[in-house]
């Protein structure tokens, strides 16, 4: 298993980023986009999520394919950031075809960005635009960490921000990962510089520090954010032809990945999300190790996603939490 060659979610062949922000609000929206409907499911493990249209996902529901998926601050606010995907897929004649109407499919989930130190007292809610311009700038380079989805986002003790990886695997597969991480928990072992996910890390994507030297604490975890204000979003995906069920199957196995570079995760308070996304360009080489293969290689790719978040986001005049590349400038510059 290597990285494939951007390594970001758009190795996967039919995908392209798209992401938005608003530095005046301190918030921004993030658009996975299909060149061609593709299969999804979804899976939530937090106890606080914020989602549309999540509930069609199911393998029983008529829709079997989506147009795209939307990540975004804003809380319930960044829900309408969908709505700005809807309305550019119409314009490009996009959607799910009912007689002569078409239906852009467009679920979306939400984090909790609202009290980050942006100015909120907009008159009319921002994230319909926002949506609507990471849809258009939508490609498969893009950028990480204090961007789209992940601008305004913060975790329990470093600034978070947007994170993406990928793997090629030997029979071929492509899998990708991206995340908006906005956490009550940690991405690092205590204050240091060591990720959670060193474990996980390839060519030394996250500074290439690995474990921590001495023991993992075990501390009982007191939360550092106000209760509420959390939740890490994401959506893994692959190239291979899946099933709906399959699909979140494989979104169910990525959530090992979000505990793996995030403690806690998943508590009362965070709205933990995972879609799946299968673009569908490629047969299965062998349909019962396969799906458990990918299963695992897409919770692999979220915890390098997640590590990666943290350690690319920037500081920002106003920011009201330390970029982890600020505390630990020294330590990055000096290998």
């Amino acid at each position: 298993m290597k990285p494939g060659p951007r390594n970001l979610i758009t190795d996967v062949e039919g995908l392209t980023v798209g992401n938005a922000e608003d530095t005046k609000v301190r918030t921004g929206s993030t658009v996975l986009l299909g060149d061609k409907p593709f299969t999804a499911a979804v899976c939530v493990m937090g106890g606080a999520p914020g989602t549309r249209e999540t509930d069609l996902l199911a393998p029983d529901k008529l829709v079997q394919e989506v147009d795209a998926l939307v990540l975004s601050g804003g809380s319930t606010f960044g829900l309408d950031a969908a709505s700005g995907a809807v309305d550019g897929l119409r314009e490009m004649g996009r959607g799910f075809v009912v007689g002569d109407a078409r239906v852009p499919i467009v679920p979306g989930a939400i984090l909790f960005d609202l009290i980050n130190g942006g100015d909120k007292s907009w008159t009319e809610n921002p994230y319909k635009r926002l949506g609507r311009d990471a849809l258009a700038a939508a490609g498969k380079d893009f950028g990480l960490g204090s961007v789209g989805a992940g601008y305004g986002a913060t975790t329990g003790s470093y600034k978070g921000g947007l994170g993406s990886a990928s793997a090629v695997l030997s029979n071929g597969l492509a899998v990708g990962a991206l995340v908006a991480v906005n956490a009550l928990g940690s991405p690092t072992v205590g204050d240091s510089h060591h990720f959670w996910a060193a474990h996980w890390e390839i060519d030394g994507e996250f500074g290439g520090f690995g474990a921590p030297p001495t023991a993992i604490p075990l501390d009982e975890p007191v939360p550092r954010k106000r209760l509420g204000e959390a939740t890490t979003i994401a959506i893994v995906a692959t190239d291979a032809i899946l099933t709906q069920a399959q699909a979140k199957r494989m979104a169910t196995a990525a959530h090992d990945g979000m505990a793996r570079a995030l403690v806690p995760s998943h508590t009362p308070f965070d709205g933990d999300l995972i879609f799946a996304a299968a673009t569908g360009r490629k047969t299965l080489p062998d349909p019962v190790a396969d799906p458990f293969l990918l299963g695992h290689v897409a919770a692999s790719c979220l915890s390098r996603a997640i590590a990666r978040a943290i350690y690319l986001a920037q500081p920002i005049e106003g920011d009201l939490q330390e970029a982890w590349v600020s505390r630990h400038k020294r330590t990055v510059t000096s290998g």
